[in-house]
């Protein structure tokens, strides 16, 4: 059993996969911070002042403190029930430039990759209808002389 799991661990497709999750995580933090640092801050701004990390409704107020709360952990810290639907937003965002760039990538590989038509070199013979070279002028399979193009 060792000896089928070293196996199966070293394959080639696993390593692959297990570089691609590490770097996914790390391009998961990067676009996080993207989305909380870079692009919500002008978008809050825009919107008045507003930090969508911190935009959240109380469901039931907090046990050690009673409400208004300066900000969710402050909410938090008193105990209080909260809805954060502004961390909701971000999440929704990160996820769409996420998609967006996987999107982009798998585009371009495809482009990259995309095979050019090849060009035809088969004809069917008329008489048996099987693939034959374009040039021939007798059929391998029925042996019927064909007319030259």
């Amino acid at each position: 059993m060792w000896s089928d799991f070293k196996a199966f661990i070293m394959r080639g497709n696993v390593l692959d996969l297990a570089v691609a999750v590490v770097i996914g995580a790390a391009f998961g933090v990067v676009v996080k911070s993207l989305v909380d640092d870079v692009i919500m801050p002008p978008i809050g701004l825009l919107l008045g002042h507003v930090d969508f990390s911190n935009l959240y409704v109380i469901l039931k107020d907090g046990v050690k403190s009673a409400p208004p709360y300066a900000s969710l952990a402050d909410a938090k810290t008193a105990g209080a029930v909260t809805l954060n639907y502004g961390i909701f937003v971000n999440n929704i965002i990160t996820f769409l430039i996420v998609a967006l760039a996987i999107f982009l990538v798998v585009r371009s590989a495809n482009k990259v990759y995309k095979k050019p038509a090849a060009a035809v070199t088969t004809k069917p013979c008329l008489f048996c209808a099987m693939d034959i070279p374009i040039a021939a002028t007798r059929c391998p399979h029925c042996t019927s002389e064909l007319k030259a193009a």
